[in-house]
């Protein structure tokens, strides 16, 4: 595995980002990133999260569903997602169904480590 690329289930730009800061204050039972809502807090990466992604050696890379629907518009999947970045393409490590079953940051954690 070259890298892991995280695809989040919200699209890039200021007022996406805004709408998505409000979804996650006001609605947080309704919001449709579980990636997000499982690494992040309502103003940021989470201190656990930040940790985590400094130590290890596997670079990581994270995108928005628009931006990997430009990259990869042959792959239809449903988001977020998580992929292993290969010589071969990508292998999916963590698909959207599999992220929503996850209930906390150390199981999300736990998942990557296996699959290193």
């Amino acid at each position: 595995m070259d890298s892991l690329l995280f695809v989040y289930n919200a699209s890039s730009g200021f007022w996406n980002k805004k709408i998505d800061f409000a979804h996650k204050i006001l609605s947080p039972n309704t919001y449709e990133c579980s990636l997000c809502a499982l690494t992040h807090g309502n103003f940021g990466e989470t201190d656990r999260w930040r940790s985590f992604r400094a130590s290890q050696k596997t670079p990581m890379k994270f995108i928005y569903k628009n931006e990997f629907e430009t990259q990869f518009p042959d792959i239809k999947v449903s988001y977020p997602v998580i992929f292993a970045v290969t010589s071969n393409g990508l292998k999916m490590v963590l698909s959207s169904k599999k992220l929503k079953e996850l209930s906390s940051l150390d199981e999300l954690i736990a998942v990557l480590d296996r699959n290193k």
